[in-house]
């Protein structure tokens, strides 16, 4: 065995016995809580796995026990944040509505509108299997604007990935630009009146955009 193998083979080994906590799923929690934080600060490539476990309050070693290192933890936590999502945010909503929820998740530090800028910034243009898996999903949503195009509810002369794209930076933009949040409103962008007022205002104006104007076939 190599040195580069033991010296893995040790940082994945199983916690010592005074390491392991009677209840492993609240101890992931606390990890994948601080590994947001973490994450949300200073992106995937400047968060530090100690940091991490000084704020769960854990060993450093279950990081690697649990999820196998920084980077799945990384990817537990964008499974996760695409699972809430996909609870949050059914099909037979408006798409307006929708925009409502992207908002509000979006301006959420613990919901990943921070973490989707730190990836915009790393991104090489080289895509991982993950980003294809990513790049596929997109794909589905923007054929299912194409539908709601095709039912009427949106109007078709609209770019259906353009309309897309404009609705994510726009559910985001609390989360990217908080200091122009506050200089705009006047107030915290992540304060629940903010959030609220902004999630209105962009779900109008969304719903203007799916209108055709009277008259026009």
């Amino acid at each position: 065995m190599t040195k580069e193998e033991k010296a893995a083979k040790a940082r994945r080994r199983a916690p010592a016995p005074h390491e392991r906590q009677r209840d492993p799923e609240r101890t992931k929690a606390r990890i994948l809580e601080a590994a947001i934080e973490e994450f949300s600060a200073k992106g995937v490539a400047g968060a530090r796995v100690s940091e991490i476990a000084a704020r769960a309050g854990v060993n450093q070693q279950l990081i690697a026990y649990y999820f196998n290192g920084k980077e799945g933890l990384y990817h537990e936590v964008g499974r996760r944040w695409r699972a809430r999502e996909a609870e949050a945010i059914s099909e037979d909503m408006s798409f307006p509505e929708m925009i409502k929820h992207y908002v509000r998740m979006g301006a959420d530090p613990k919901l990943g509108g921070r973490l989707l800028a730190w990836e915009g910034l790393g991104y090489t243009g080289e895509d991982s299997e993950e980003d294809r898996e990513r790049n596929e999903r997109l794909r589905q949503e923007v054929e299912q604007i194409r539908e709601r195009q095709r039912a009427g509810e949106l109007d078709d002369r609209i770019d259906a990935a353009a309309l897309m794209l404009i609705g994510m930076s726009a559910g985001n933009a609390l989360a990217v630009y908080p200091q122009l949040a506050r200089g705009l409103f006047g107030a915290d962008g992540g304060s629940a009146e903010v959030v609220e007022h902004y999630a209105e205002q962009v779900a109008y104006l969304i719903g203007l955009l799916g209108r055709r104007p009277a008259g026009e076939a």
